[in-house]
């Protein structure tokens, strides 16, 4: 297996330090089980959607139990959080404190196999009604990577966020590389990861950015 496929969560600056700590991202099933101490920038409606949404590809497995990425960096999440107008995410911080955590798709799932975890990606959006999954690489041709890949998607939204998702929990030590808005941003994660024995290349990646 190596389709040299990249796959990116993006998170708050501000939870960096408990990700690092604990040595895991976790899913939201898992997040509502510990205490309230980490910044939220999801759609809490849609969040609350996800933990109903079956995966037919892993049946008794829900969307919202899994931790998820996208195959992109510049979502249109991160879109949505520079605009800062969207009456259902609380968050009004803006996108230059998001950062994008990046890993690679054939260790995640080497990994997942090996600690019994299982892993699925949709060919859209899996927080609305309608996408497919599946547990086969096989069929990644199902996604549709000229619209992943594009900078213009405002017909395509939901096929742009395809999801590779991750049962449970997901290691820090996978992640490859932090992509950073700004200068400032570099030196405030580059402070943050500093001393741990897991460092990771911080870059400015200014390109996955609105």
């Amino acid at each position: 297996m190596n389709v040299n496929i990249k796959i990116y969560h993006i998170v708050h600056i501000g939870n960096l330090p408990s990700i690092i700590s604990d040595g895991y991202l976790y899913s939201d099933a898992e997040m509502r089980k510990r205490p309230k101490n980490h910044v939220l920038i999801g759609m809490s409606r849609i969040k609350d959607r996800r933990m109903t949404l079956p995966l037919t590809s892993h049946p008794g497995l829900h969307v919202g139990e899994c931790v998820p990425f996208y195959f992109c960096p510049r979502s249109p999440m991160l879109y949505l959080l520079d605009r800062r107008n969207s009456v259902d995410i609380e968050y009004r911080g803006g996108q230059e404190p998001i950062v994008h955590l990046v890993a690679d798709l054939d260790k995640t799932i080497n990994w997942a196999e090996e600690s019994n975890l299982r892993w699925a990606f949709t060919n859209s959006n899996a927080g609305s009604y309608y996408f497919e999954d599946f547990s086969d690489l096989k069929e990644l041709n199902k996604i549709d990577w000229q619209v992943v890949q594009a900078t213009q998607w405002s017909k395509f939204q939901d096929k742009k966020q395809a999801e590779f998702l991750v049962e449970l929990f997901f290691p820090w030590a996978l992640i490859e590389e932090i992509g950073v808005y700004s200068h400032h941003q570099l030196h405030a994660v580059n402070e943050i990861i500093s001393g741990h024995t897991t460092n990771k290349p911080v870059k400015i990646q200014k390109s996955w950015y609105y």
